[in-house]
Order: C-alpha cells, then structure tokens, then sequence
C-alpha cells in the first residue's frame, strides 16, 4: 500500500511538472565526501592538505562556503540529500536501531536487529526520491558508495552497487564501499551503457572515511616530524579522496559531457581528526558544532552557472529542490528549500532568514518517532548560532560564527535577547515532540 501511494503521488507530481525538452536537461553528478572537515581543502584555505581536483573544481563553481547539512551523521544525512526533507521528516534519524546484541552471532544479523532496521528502510520507500522523481521522466541512475537503505533499488535507482543483503554483510553499503579506492570501474560502465539518455550518478566512497589506508606515496608527503601519524593519515586520505574525484570528472571531460551535467559536491558531515586515535575529535562528527555540520557546497555547470564565491546559508536540504528545477521539475510539497540555480541567478542573495538543523542518537530508540532520540536542534540567523539541547540540565549554547568560527565563547548568558528570539524560531520550525 506504501508503495501505491508513493507511486500515485509521483504520477501526479509528474503529470502537473513543467518540463524541459529531453534536450536540454543536464546529466547530474553527486560527489559525497564521507567525514571530512569543512575547512580541509586547499580553495577553503588549508595550509597543508592538497587538493588540486577540487580546487579546480571550486575555480569553476559557485562555492558557497557556508553550506551545511541539517544532521552531522551519515545515514541521516544521506537520506536527507537524496528526499530533500529533514531527518525528523524521513524519519531515519540515525545510523542503527536500538538492539540486544546476540551471542554467538553477527551483532547484526540478530533477529530484532533486521526487523528493527527493516521499519528504517522501509521509510525511504514512503518519499519521491530523487532517483525516482527522475527516473519519471527518463533518467537512468546509478548508485555507488555509501547506501544504508537496503538494496539500491528501494531507493530509486536503476542500476547500483550495495545489494543491501545483511546476511551477506549487508548494512551500509557492502559491495559499493569498492569504489575510489579499488578504482571507479563501475562509474566508467555506467557511462558506456548510459548513451544519450540522461543519468543521474549518486557517487559516495567511504572516503576519507576510517578506515584512514592512503597509498603509501601519499602518505609520505604528510610524514613531518612532530605530526600525529593519526593526523597524517587523515589528510594524505583526503587527499587521495580528491585524486579519486579527478578520475570521475576526467571522464566528464574525456567524452564531452562536462557542459551536459550539473555537478554538485558537499560532504555528509563533518571531522576533525584525534591525534592520539584513529578516530573523531569533539565537537566534530556527531555534534551540533561547526566541526559536525558544515561542508562546503559547490555547484558546476558551464554556461548556467557562473563561478562565484558566496558566504549565503545554504543547506543539503537545497540540493534536491535545486537537481529538480535544473531538469524542469518542480519541488515535491514536503520539500523546504531552497533552488541554488536561482540564488546564483541573483548574485548569492536569497529570502531565507534562518538555517535550522537537528542531531538525533547514533543509536535510534524510536524508529518510528525521531523526537525520542532527539539530542539536540541548532538555528543560524546571520553570524549567531544557537544550540537548543534536549536534555534540560545542558546548557543553551550560543555563538557569534565570524567572530568565533570554532565556537569557544558560549555568549548565551550575555544575549538573552537572540537565544528567547532563535528558540522562538526553532520551535517554530520543529517543536521536537
């Protein structure tokens, strides 16, 4: 019955779309950093980390260096960028459900464990995903990298990698971790097979993600002494992360297509490297920080889009109403943002007053009711930030962002004021309950 409905609701999006001949609709290209910081690029100003690809990317995008994704873990965040809605709408608000761990068995392969996950999975099938909406009018699409929903054809694509199967160690991608760092074989076929007809590519590797394994030429080049090799390993990851996104945008330029296709680049969320452990700092990945929630968001298409720089608030949440109105769709009802092409138009400027976002448990407690696991709800109006917790006895947080980038001097004490007037704005936006 869920499926019917979806299916009904897409057919009538269709029939009432303005559409675009066959033409003139572009090829899309998503490339989705895995755990990386919003500051560890060379064209975001890092004094060390190279990354030549990106870089040139950025010189011929609109960068928007404030981006931002509503919930700094992966698997909400993945859902977020492929249905446009925010965790507490798709409802897959972390990474695993609740569970017993079993004895004597793969932790999950218990029987709660798949019935648990399976009601996550089930809920990306409740929305018009991106490779759905397009596949409507024609587009083939092809998943790699990082999945946690199952096999690739639950959520819309026509070709993919992650069979999604537990007992063949299925859970977050399986056989499409492969790609970047055995190479991007499967994208080279997918572009053989595709001919003429238009494709939308969901490119996603487990990079620079842990396990941090960077070739051995790369990670020479970050061998100084004094520096964590944790530290190392990190930035020699990234990169070799941005060597592997030069070998799928070479194949744009290799057959032609880099004026045919809009590509849109951004992180799932954010890192910043332990330097006693192979593992996140505070404050980064997981938390309602900087370090957690921001990415650069880049926009190419030669001839649509003009390079640019902007400091404007911009959201994953924008991504899928923007991939829409590049091929002459409109948004779905439930879609909130806003379409970037339009905001380049208009030299960075947009109507949005503020930026809002919300960090659930890894673990998820409820897999039908988010606010259960709910930790945290954040806004952005302007330079303050505010960080609602959940939990009564933490603290309210408040920053000024360009005087306080990282976020060390709480000012909430000091401005009454803008926390009762952002916790208005929050509660507005999602009250939490």
């Amino acid at each position: 019955m869920r499926c019917l409905l979806v299916f009904l609701s897409l057919l009538a999006w269709v029939t009432g779309a303005a559409m675009l001949p066959a033409a003139d609709r572009p090829n899309i290209l998503i490339l989705l950093s895995d755990d990386q910081g919003w500051t560890d690029y060379g064209f975001m100003g890092h004094a060390t980390i190279r990354t030549p690809h990106l870089d040139r990317l950025a010189a011929q995008s609109a960068v928007f260096s404030r981006g931002y994704v509503p919930s700094s873990l992966c698997r909400p965040s993945l859902a977020t960028l492929i249905t446009g809605l925010y965790p507490h709408q798709h409802r897959i608000s972390g990474n695993d459900p609740v569970f017993t761990a079993p004895r004597g068995r793969p932790r999950y392969q218990s029987e709660e464990y798949l019935r648990l996950n399976e009601r996550l999975i089930a809920h990306i099938e409740e929305h018009p995903t991106l490779p759905r909406l397009l596949g409507a009018i024609g587009y083939q699409s092809l998943q790699t990298g990082k999945w946690w929903e199952g096999n690739f054809a639950r959520g819309g694509f026509t070709a993919g990698m992650t069979h999604g199967d537990p007992h063949r160690g299925g859970r977050h991608g399986d056989a499409g971790l492969d790609v970047g760092r055995k190479g991007i074989q499967p994208v080279i076929d997918f572009l053989d097979a595709a001919g003429d007809q238009p494709w939308f590519l969901w490119f996603a590797p487990m990079m620079p993600h842990t396990p941090h394994t960077p070739p051995e030429r790369l990670l020479e080049k970050y061998l100084v002494p004094g520096k964590s090799i944790h530290v190392a390993r990190y930035q020699a990851m990234c990169e070799w992360w941005d060597e592997v996104c030069g070998e799928v945008l070479n194949q744009l330029d290799r057959r032609g297509l880099t004026d045919k296709t809009l590509v849109i680049y951004l992180c799932d969320n954010g890192w910043i490297q332990d330097p006693e452990a192979p593992r996140y700092a505070p404050r980064s990945k997981r938390s309602p920080h900087e370090g957690g929630i921001r990415t650069p968001i880049m926009l190419r298409w030669p001839g649509r889009i003009t390079p640019a720089r902007y400091e404007t608030l911009v959201s994953s949440i924008d991504i899928a109403p923007t991939i829409l109105a590049a091929c002459g769709l409109k948004p779905t009802d439930e879609m909130s943002g806003l379409n970037l092409l339009e905001v380049c138009r208009n030299d960075g400027r947009s109507d949005r007053e503020r930026l809002f976002g919300e960090i659930f448990d890894h673990d998820v407690a409820d897999v039908d009711v988010p606010a259960r696991s709910l930790q945290y709800r954040w806004c952005i109006e302007g330079e303050w930030k505010l960080i609602l917790p959940a939990a009564a006895e933490e603290p309210v947080e408040l920053y000024h962002l360009s005087e306080d980038p990282h976020e060390e001097r709480n000012l909430a004490g000091r401005h009454p004021e803008i926390v009762q007037r952002l916790t208005a704005a929050i509660q507005n936006w999602w009250p939490g309950t």
